[in-house]
Parts: structure tokens; C-alpha cells; sequence
């Protein structure tokens, strides 16, 4: 009898849990610093979503510890659900929000049918993430500005913050963590020696 490789345990709810919990909390810490960093953006308002990122991460990091379909999506959402009840500035708008910036990270791990959980796996799962958001923001929150110098340079920034805040930094959270043991009932555990 073989166990299906994709069905989660129940550590692997645990820790995405964990992980989407704390990111909850973060976020709220977050949004203060997203509200009071907004005059330093008035010469570019686009520009601050070079910040976005960090709303991002436990789509990426949640995608590259459980390795699981779903991992990014739940993790990503929980975070949303967890920020929504502490409150927030955007109330529960976030919730879907936090659910199309999940299905981003998911789709890019989904491309690699689960298998590759590299930098490069990471720092797409990132980029298709900060897409994601940036295209639930044209929307909810852009749909009366300009397109061209507005929307777009916010995407694209969204995209680079998404790439380097939750892609680069969800993969170095998971070398960190490595070394410790912490995930040695995960695969990026077990890979302790290739990371």
C-alpha cells in the first residue's frame, strides 16, 4: 500500500497553521509601517510597493517547507484571516485578497508539479504571487487611477517586491531554518546538504 505523497499530515497543518499565524501578526505590524512610510513615497506613490512584499511571504515560504498542493494557498489565507481579525486598515477586503496572492505562489509551485522547491521555483513562486496581488489590486483598490502612471509601475514593483521580499526571502527563511533540524520532517529538511 502507497501513501499518496500529496496528502497532508497533520504536522503539515500544523506548521503552515504556525507559520500563517505569525505572518498574521507581522502583518498587523505591517500596516503601520505601510501607513507611516507613505509620505516617503509622495514624489513616486507607485514606489511603495516595493514594501508589498512582505505580505507575501507565507504564500512562499508556507509552498516551500509543507510542498504540498494547497501549502501556499492555505498558508497565505490563514495569514489574511489572522490580519483581518487583529484589524486593519483594508477590514476584511484582505481576506480574498490574501486568497488571490495565495493562488499566485500556488500556481508557480503547481508549473513545477510540486517537485522543485530550488531558488529559482521561489523566486517564481515570488514574482507570480506579486502578479497576483498587483492584479486584485487593479481592482479593489487602483481602479480609478491611471493606468500608465500609476497601475502599471505598481504592478511592476509589486512583482519586483514579491520576487525579492517573499521569493528571496521565504528561500533564505528556509536556509536558516535548515541547520536547525526544525524541518527535518520536510523535505527541505531532509535536503539539508543541497540547499
Amino acid at each position: 500500500m502507497t501513501t499518496n505523497p500529496n496528502r497532508w499530515r497533520t504536522i503539515d497543518i500544523v506548521v503552515a497553521s504556525v507559520i500563517a499565524v505569525a505572518f498574521g501578526v507581522i502583518f498587523w505590524a505591517w500596516n503601520t509601517v505601510w501607513s507611516v512610510t507613505e509620505g516617503a513615497f509622495a514624489f513616486f506613490p507607485p514606489a511603495q510597493t516595493l514594501l508589498y512584499g512582505v505580505w507575501l511571504i507565507p504564500a512562499v515560504l508556507g509552498g516551500l517547507i509543507v510542498r504540498k498542493p494547497g501549502a501556499a494557498l492555505y498558508t497565505e489565507l490563514v495569514a489574511a484571516i489572522v490580519s483581518a481579525l487583529l484589524g486593519n486598515a483594508w477590514g476584511a477586503t484582505v481576506i480574498p485578497q490574501g486568497l488571490v496572492q495565495g493562488l499566485g505562489a500556488e500556481l508557480a509551485f503547481a508549473v513545477l508539479f510540486y517537485r522543485t522547491f530550488n531558488l529559482p521555483a521561489a523566486l517564481l513562486a515570488g514574482a507570480l504571487t506579486g502578479a497576483s496581488a498587483a492584479l486584485f489590486d487593479f481592482f479593489a483598490w487602483n481602479s480609478e487611477t491611471a493606468l500608465w502612471s500609476y497601475r502599471v509601475p505598481y504592478a511592476l514593483l509589486t512583482v519586483v517586491s514579491g520576487t525579492i521580499l517573499a521569493g528571496l526571502g521565504a528561500w533564505a527563511l528556509v536556509r536558516a531554518l535548515t541547520p536547525t533540524g526544525v524541518l527535518d520532517r520536510f523535505g527541505a529538511g531532509r535536503e539539508r546538504a543541497t540547499i
